[in-house]
């Protein structure tokens, strides 16, 4: 049996993308920018796509610009709209590389950056962002679906406080669309960052939304693309699977969403008396398809049993999970994420993360949990 539990890493192309994908590299492979008929075919699609992953957002379309996944929309948001004089940028304790990176080396330019504290759930108070807002205050940015304890940030409050401050406010979305509802309009914020290969489309394509009206800077020059906010020519099969990845979730949504929650939360039953494993994570405010825990458990020699040896024992078994973010899984250094929440360090290399997508079923879970009881029940820490 093979069970793939990894969907926050990325998601399998779903058929239809596929489809409409080899049609996009046979049919439309003309240059955009082209004049002639088949740059207005390979036009069109772009925006066919445009309109599709608008509407997954409740966005108006000349909003979304494409870029080459999450990581380029995120950059984007941060140096697009910061002025060249470094002021103050605040992030969470939370966020995702391509966020806190760049902001490491804002700051390593002059820049000063807040790092917003959480609670052992991982969530945001609005308090502490309230009262880290200062004068210079270019930017805020908080991950709105926490892709390593599935923790879902009040990002419409937090939004409102800092549009109360004239304060431009940005959420990384990678990890929600598809799996919740989105409305840029009715969240307050002036910029959300979108990947394709989240939610069942190809790898290469992001999107970032920018209210209309705020103006960016690309980070690119070269031709003038994407409206003058991203240079290069549109890699249009890319970008069309994303739009029929996006309208697939859209219409998908709501019932996926139910379901999704109701494996999570069987999961969650099956594994509730094992004394070995702490959720993590807040419970309530939690990503549909997360699941989330750290093993306080030694082996059989006596060593602390870390995320990454289950990961690696549960591959075995032909079940694939993650240590944390994919984006970490080969690094041995116990998780930020983790450690902001104020967990030690030997529990911070113990956590695992188990996320479901559309071909999950209540068989997986079971045979799963099944699987992984013995694998963390070893002896209590002296």
């Amino acid at each position: 049996m093979q069970i793939y539990l990894d969907h926050s890493a990325t998601t399998p192309t779903r058929s239809e993308v596929i489809e409409a994908m080899g049609q996009a590299l046979t049919q439309t492979w003309g240059n955009p920018s082209s004049l002639h008929h088949w740059g207005e075919a390979a036009a069109t699609a772009v925006e066919i796509a445009r309109l599709q992953v608008a509407e997954l957002i409740q966005a108006p379309a000349e909003s979304i610009v494409f870029t080459s996944g999450g990581t380029e929309a995120n950059n984007l948001a941060l140096l697009g709209v910061l002025p060249r004089q470094p002021g103050h940028l605040i992030i969470s304790d939370v966020e995702h590389a391509a966020i806190s990176e760049p902001a490491r080396r804002l700051q390593d330019q002059g820049w000063q950056v807040t790092r917003l504290p959480v609670t052992p759930q991982g969530r945001v108070q609005p308090d502490d962002l309230l009262g880290a807002l200062r004068p210079d205050t270019a930017l805020v940015s908080v991950i709105y679906g926490q892709s390593e304890v599935g923790t879902v940030q009040p990002i419409a409050e937090l939004a409102a406080i800092a549009r109360q401050h004239e304060v431009l406010f940005h959420t990384d979305a990678v990890q929600v669309a598809g799996r919740l509802p989105l409305n840029v309009e009715e969240l307050g914020v002036d910029l959300l960052s979108l990947s394709s290969h989240k939610l069942y489309g190809p790898k290469g394509v992001g999107a970032l939304y920018v209210r209309p009206g705020l103006s960016l800077q690309p980070l690119l020059a070269g031709g003038g693309q994407e409206r003058g906010r991203r240079s290069g020519t549109e890699a249009v099969p890319n970008i069309v699977g994303f739009g029929v990845a996006a309208a697939l979730a859209a219409e998908e949504l709501a019932a996926e969403q139910q379901r999704l929650q109701g494996l999570r939360d069987r999961f969650f039953e099956h594994l509730a008396g094992v004394w070995s494993l702490q959720v993590t994570g807040d419970r309530q405010h939690r990503l549909p398809h997360h699941v989330s825990f750290l093993v306080d458990a030694d082996d059989s020699q006596g060593k602390p049993i870390t995320g990454k040896a289950l990961v690696r024992q549960l591959n075995l078994a032909g079940i694939a999970i993650s240590s944390g973010s994919a984006c970490h899984s080969g690094k041995l250094a116990p998780s930020p994420v983790l450690l902001a929440m104020g967990y030690p360090e030997r529990l911070a290399r113990a956590g695992i993360r188990l996320t479901l997508g559309r071909e999950t079923t209540e068989a997986d879970i079971d045979w799963t949990a099944r699987v992984l009881k013995p694998l963390v029940t070893g002896q209590r820490p002296v």
